[in-house]
């Protein structure tokens, strides 16, 4: 297994390497924020198919930087949950949760959004959209884990156990091993999509 510092050093050439991908990932987050405020409610299943896209991706440039395992696990959890995602087709709409659900939601979101371990110091006001999101698992997670729980975890129990499992193991694995301690609010954050997700009333339980 590779040290820490290897595989921080890994991230953040990735991180640095892909702004371009990032920025076009904040305008899509950007783009699906403002469309939810505006009153746009997609079924809950295509809401729950399409957040596997940003996992994909994560996948797609753990690929394209010879990081196998962030690879296969990214690849395997996309195609996990939009196929659990697609399970039981519901004409139900998302509905954003209660207001304790919903905060944190927008904090996870907000959080993935300004990811701040791999800034670069000398970009000005871009550090607004200079995370990697899309590109690297942390903040690429927790933005999702912070849709799911906006939306009350779309109305289903498994597919946001799933996705809690996964911030849960990236969560606490770059806070305990990678020496990274921002990595503890995803590690909260999925705690609380699982708590969501027992406490709730879904459709597939």
């Amino acid at each position: 297994m590779p040290s820490a510092a290897e595989i921080l050093e890994g991230l953040a050439e990735l991180s640095h390497g892909q702004r371009p991908a990032a920025i076009l990932w904040h305008g899509a987050l950007l783009v699906v924020l403002l469309a939810l405020a505006s009153g746009l409610r997609p079924r809950q299943h295509h809401a729950r198919v399409a957040l596997a896209a940003p996992l994909a991706s994560v996948s797609v440039f753990a690929w394209s930087h010879q990081n196998p395992f962030n690879g296969m696990l990214f690849g395997f959890a996309a195609a996990l949950l939009a196929t659990m995602g697609a399970y039981r087709p519901s004409a139900q709409r998302v509905a954003r949760a209660p207001l304790p659900w919903s905060a944190a939601g927008v904090l996870m979101i907000a959080f993935g959004w300004l990811y701040p371990h791999f800034h670069d110091t000398s970009t000005g006001w871009r550090f607004l959209i200079d995370a990697p999101l899309g590109v690297i698992p942390c903040p690429t997670l927790s933005a999702v884990v912070g849709l799911a729980l906006l939306g009350g975890g779309l109305g289903s129990f498994a597919w946001p156990l799933a996705l809690s499992a996964l911030g849960l193991f990236y969560g606490v694995f770059g806070a305990w091993y990678l020496g990274v301690p921002a990595d503890w609010v995803l590690s909260g954050g999925s705690v609380l999509l699982a708590w969501k997700a027992f406490s709730g009333e879904p459709d597939d339980r």
